[in-house]
């Protein structure tokens, strides 16, 4: 490195100033060298206050050009990088240099950054919300054996017995690893995608804690691999109204993800909502759908009517088609019954794997158009 620094420093000075940079780091690197040195040697390469922050754990390195603590409160950043470790922010890094950036500020700055990823995850502590996804499948496999899924857990960092709760979740926007934090901020909470959807491990798991956007179920079952299945089942009946389903609240609807799909579509009452999400007037079904939704989950005309902000008699004009399209009276109680178990079917084999979770209006099944575009 330092000879094709020496090679090219005549060809373009910023090449050569970059190259001796990454030299530098690279030798900090070899040598091990632990955060305040991280700190004091760039600080020193720098010529200005340079900072180290780390989010699990608060802590916070300003060291000044001569090596010492800088004192007083922190200038704005002329530069920051984010410090991430397996595909997670752990912290940043930060000049405070009094006049405007320098030209190899930007270079330095991700060098650092790379360096500190490296110690952090070498001296500790880590404490990253990702984990390695072959950890997580160990303990969520129903073909594990229980030696293995503790060891698994272990290497994850819970303690032998501590309780483990499960959630699926699809998280379409939000990292993964912010979604765990918030719904678990006390920690331990572990994360990794398993085939397209998002597993949580996590000491508890508050529900309510979810964040806006994003879809979740969440097992109950002590053993880690039940609670996967459980968290997955609830996930796919999630809704746009109904984003998080816990599988203790699902009762006997959960059985339903144990009928096999052959004899889910073979239902009357199953079929003839397949037909009428086929339909080819995407806005009227999605409507149509969106109203069965809140009129099976509220029970009551008036009280669907509130939660879609429209008139009782909208709601009602629009269960009478319903009825009509299903063949089912849906103003008796046998008649909202099999209307929401119909529903809940439909969920089911408009989502067959895992990562899904489409409610109504969401996802056309049957090869119909997609009711949202």
């Amino acid at each position: 490195m330092e000879a094709l620094a020496v090679r090219l420093s005549g060809l373009d000075p910023y090449v050569d100033g970059a190259l001796r940079i990454v030299a530098f780091y690279d030798t900090l690197m070899r040598r091990r060298v632990d955060l305040p040195a991280l700190a004091r040697a760039s600080a020193g390469l720098a010529e200005c206050v340079t900072g180290i922050g780390l989010h699990g754990t608060g802590r916070t390195i300003r060291l000044a050009p001569d090596g010492r603590e800088a004192v007083g409160p922190a200038a704005p950043a002329s530069g920051t990088v984010p410090v991430v470790l397996d595909e997670e922010e752990i912290g940043t890094v930060w000049l405070e240099r009094a006049g405007p950036a320098g030209p190899l500020d930007e270079v330095l700055l991700d060098r650092l950054a790379l360096a500190v990823a490296g110690a952090v995850e070498r001296y500790g502590p880590a404490r990253t919300t990702m984990a390695d996804p072959a950890l997580v499948e160990l303990v969520v496999s129903t073909g594990t054996d229980e030696a293995a899924r503790a060891r698994a857990l272990r290497l994850l960092g819970f303690a032998a017995g501590s309780p483990v709760r499960v959630a699926a979740v699809r998280s379409p926007r939000l990292p993964l690893d912010r979604v765990g934090a918030a719904v678990c901020p006390g920690r331990p909470v572990k994360a990794a995608r398993i085939g397209g959807v998002g597993v949580v491990l996590a000491a508890a798991v508050d529900p309510a804690r979810f964040p806006a956007g994003v879809r979740a179920g969440v097992g109950a079952a002590d053993g880690p691999d039940l609670a996967w299945r459980e968290a997955r089942t609830a996930l796919r009946l999630t809704t746009g109204r109904e984003p998080v389903v816990l599988h203790t609240e699902l009762g006997a609807l959960a059985l339903l993800a144990e009928v096999p799909t052959e004899a889910l579509r073979a239902n009357p009452d199953v079929a003839a909502l397949v037909r009428l999400a086929g339909q080819e007037a995407p806005q009227e079904v999605r409507e149509l759908l969106d109203t069965l939704d809140a009129y099976c989950a509220a029970g009551s005309l008036r009280r669907a009517a509130e939660a879609l902000h429209l008139h009782h008699s909208s709601v009602s004009r629009r269960v009478d088609l319903l009825g009509k399209a299903l063949s089912v009276d849906l103003t008796t109680p046998t008649g909202l019954t099999r209307a929401r178990l119909a529903l809940t079917s439909w969920r089911l084999l408009t989502d067959q794997g895992p990562a899904g979770g489409a409610g109504p209006g969401e996802k056309n099944l049957g090869g119909g158009r997609n009711l949202v575009g």
